[in-house]
């Protein structure tokens, strides 16, 4: 069974919404990484605001004259998976992306659904890449697999990952791993029921 991985940057007290506040030039050790772990991906879930975020860049950035090899490949993965956009619209739309589906979500029982139909189809892992809400939304009904986080070295008020939690919940330590900018990767998986 695929599964639904949070791969995020983070701060060092939680926050996942406006990274351009907060995160400084990532490194090639950092973006190497990142590169690494999306090839164990070929879906990505998104919201509406991140998707439009994403679109503004990734298309252009595989052809792109200017921009690194890290870069480009990291382009190719993005253009290429299979990108479902989470939505509270009551009519389907259309997306300009390849590869960009978009799925009407209008409570809790519609998102279950959708993330439990997807990880039950044959498929590598299915990242789940954001906004806040989504996210949240993800981790509250305990539908996250694995939480894949790079902590940038600095604390930050904004919207944050664990608030929407209504119990406590045990992680397993998977994996750590340092970069030369001082963020620290930290890899967890639930270690018992949501």
């Amino acid at each position: 069974m695929r599964k639904l991985v949070m791969g995020m940057m983070t701060t060092l007290n939680g926050r996942l919404d406006d990274p351009n506040e907060w995160t400084t030039e990532i490194p090639d050790d950092l973006y190497g990484e990142i590169d690494r772990r999306f090839e164990t991906f070929d879906a990505i879930l998104v919201g509406r605001t991140t998707y439009e975020e994403m679109f503004e860049y990734w298309p252009g950035a595989e052809t792109a004259e200017t921009g690194s090899e890290i870069g480009k490949s990291m382009a190719r993965k993005m253009n290429r998976y299979a990108k479902y956009v989470f939505s509270g619209a009551t009519e389907q739309s259309e997306l300009e992306w390849d590869n960009a589906e978009q799925v009407l979500a209008h409570g809790d029982d519609d998102v279950t659904r959708f993330v439990n139909e997807l990880k039950s189809r044959p498929g590598g892992h299915i990242h789940l890449a954001g906004g806040a809400q989504l996210a949240q939304t993800c981790v509250r009904l305990g539908l996250v697999d694995e939480y894949r986080l790079f902590v940038w070295p600095v604390v930050s008020p904004g919207s944050r990952w664990f608030d929407p939690i209504d119990a406590q919940r045990h992680m397993r330590l998977a994996n750590t791993a340092t970069y030369s900018n001082g963020v620290v990767g930290l890899d967890y998986e639930p270690a018992g029921p949501a």
